[in-house]
């Protein structure tokens, strides 16, 4: 590393946005800080997860029906603590919840946010130390402060969020996330424990030549999903086919691959999962944000996801999202 280049910490970055907007009261700021905060309490853990007891399941299953992993429970129990400890979150909603969690402390009762998270996303490739991550995503509260939150708080529109994000544990540890202002990545510099600015305004490319999708389910497929995943395998030179195919099994891993290098991720409804399988709050949402602000799209293949007003905290929905061009182009196959 280069000792005279100027290392900006996700603080230092969040508390430059703030302070354009001269009604800012730093409170989403502290909010960013505290789970990054958390994430690097995860991606210790997650770091030596083969040294301690901590890989494999804990013997239980979420609201879902999903078989939890050891370190499903402690990266939920983190993120839940520190935002307990926060002087700025009202509440929380986790995928490993059944209900809303209120914090009703005197302090707590006066936030204006609160938060919802996929504490580890893609915890299936946990034992086969593949990329996992966290996914969160924050919006301002809807009834009135003073009185503790509730589920309304957390049943709004995609398009209501305040900020949204990701971390992905890889190679490096990297923070990623987005505001009307714009998505900003941020990668752990272990030396001093802090994720530093790395990539400044990621735009997601219009086009790409990768597409992420179990293909394995392809026979589930309705007849016209089935064909655009043929027009993705065969061979054009004019639009750079066949496309590569790629699919980690972690939401997080795939599409931050499609953020960096562009490309189309899909989750589509199928014979065995007629609602889709990803959730609507934890995962869809917070990641269509993201890629919207970024200059991609998401939708469920009829309507934007941010559009979606929600009825259920575990609400399913399917998903196509990615670069601009190549979802549209998805859209209009399936249409």
């Amino acid at each position: 590393m280069n000792p005279n280049r100027h290392l900006m910490t996700i603080d230092e970055f969040t508390i430059y946005q703030s302070r354009q907007f001269s009604q800012s009261t730093g409170e989403l700021s502290i909010l960013l800080r505290d789970i990054s905060l958390a994430c690097k309490l995860i991606n210790k853990q997650v770091n030596k997860a083969g040294l301690v007891d901590i890989l494999g399941a804990h013997g239980a299953v979420n609201v879902q029906g999903e078989e939890q992993m050891k370190l499903d429970i402690f990266a939920n129990e983190v993120l839940i603590n520190v935002l307990r400890n926060s002087a700025d979150c009202a509440g929380i909603a986790s995928e490993e919840n059944d209900d809303i969690i209120v914090f009703d402390d005197a302090h707590s009762l006066q936030s204006k946010y609160v938060v919802m998270f996929d504490p580890l996303d893609g915890s299936s490739n946990i034992d086969v130390n593949a990329s996992i991550g966290t996914i969160f995503c924050i919006y301002k509260r809807v009834t009135p402060l003073g009185t503790p939150c509730t589920r309304e708080d957390f049943l709004q529109k995609g398009n209501k969020t305040m900020a949204a994000g990701y971390v992905i544990y890889g190679s490096s540890t990297m923070m990623v996330y987005a505001t009307q202002l714009g998505v900003n990545g941020f990668t752990l510099e272990p030396s001093i424990g802090e994720f530093c600015l790395s990539h400044k305004d990621i735009k997601c490319p219009v086009d790409g030549k990768i597409y992420s999708v179990n293909q394995g389910n392809t026979n589930k497929l309705d007849p016209k999903l089935q064909s655009y995943l043929a027009y993705c395998m065969e061979n054009d030179k004019e639009t750079k086919r066949p496309y590569s195919h790629r699919y980690i099994g972690s939401m997080v891993a795939d599409l931050h691959r499609t953020i960096i290098k562009g490309g189309i991720f899909l989750y589509p409804a199928d014979s065995s999962n007629a609602s889709g399988k990803l959730r609507l709050l934890y995962e869809c949402n917070p990641m269509s944000y993201i890629v919207e602000m970024a200059g991609g799209i998401g939708s469920t293949g009829s309507q934007p996801i941010l559009d979606i007003m929600p009825t259920e905290l575990h609400q399913r929905v399917p998903i196509f999202i990615g670069s601009k061009n190549m979802v549209e182009k998805a859209l209009e196959m399936i249409s």
